[in-house]
């Protein structure tokens, strides 16, 4: 697989892109395809025109493409991550709502492409215990990094994202396995759990008796809450167009 990457920013030189681009790929290759057995290649591509062309993907060349923006643009944001109506993979870096969020663009453009790689029409669920009622069970998004999504590594210096392992879709907890990349402990000395959220991020889920798509964090965390507040008023994320039937 390969994802084209069109940089429309006007901050951001592609000397600069093809340095974490490289950091990137090698966290692809390197760290996330051993474990998941399946990656891409992300590649920078030539800019045909000035915005995205959702109906065209103009500039694209790959089989899933990520375009780089400046700012948050609710009409090309419509289809964030979406396919078009050719059935092509697609999706968006918004240089200003990850300035909002805190968030290195960088470790933004890796749970992009992870969670591309993974899931590309955002159509993938896992069935698993509901949050808050493990008796209740529901249908989880196949989603790489939005559990861990506040934790992040550097590769050649570049800062690149956390992300979850197979073990982490599995019911209760194996023996001697790990739910995350990085496995950092909290106080407690605990992991990541099964189908858990690590503090900053947030799950979603598909819920059959309400018959609806939902996204959950931990009431007592305000930065995950900021984050799902930040993300639905740009209309922005996968999230949005699985709660919206866009998907």
């Amino acid at each position: 697989m390969i994802i084209s990457l069109i940089n429309h920013s006007t901050s951001l030189s592609d000397e600069e892109v093809q340095c974490v681009i490289r950091a990137i790929n090698r966290q692809v290759k390197e760290d996330f395809e051993p474990y998941w057995s399946f990656g891409a290649n992300l590649r920078l591509e030539g800019m045909i025109g000035k915005r995205a062309d959702i109906k065209s993907l103009s500039g694209m060349r790959g089989d899933a493409v990520l375009y780089l923006n400046d700012k948050t643009n609710i009409k090309d944001a419509l289809g964030y991550h979406d396919k078009n109506n050719r059935g092509i993979p697609y999706g968006f870096i918004f240089l200003d709502l990850c300035k909002k969020l805190g968030e290195s663009w960088t470790v933004t453009l890796s749970h992009e492409t992870m969670e591309l790689i993974a899931d590309a029409q955002s159509n993938l669920l896992v069935q698993g215990p509901h949050p808050d009622n493990p008796e209740h069970e529901v249908f989880h998004w196949f989603e790489m990094c939005d559990a861990v999504q506040s934790e992040s590594y550097k590769i050649d210096g570049i800062e690149v994202s956390n992300f979850v392992l197979p073990s982490y879709f599995t019911p209760g907890e194996q023996a001697g396995a790990r739910n995350d990349f990085l496995g950092r402990l909290d106080a407690d000395r605990k992991g990541l759990a099964s189908f858990g959220v690590k503090p900053g991020g947030y799950i979603g889920f598909y819920d059959p008796k309400k018959r609806e798509h939902t996204t959950w964090s931990p009431p007592e965390d305000a930065v995950a809450k900021q984050r799902l507040i930040a993300k639905t008023e740009a209309r922005s994320g996968r999230g949005y167009l699985r709660r919206n039937a866009i998907a």
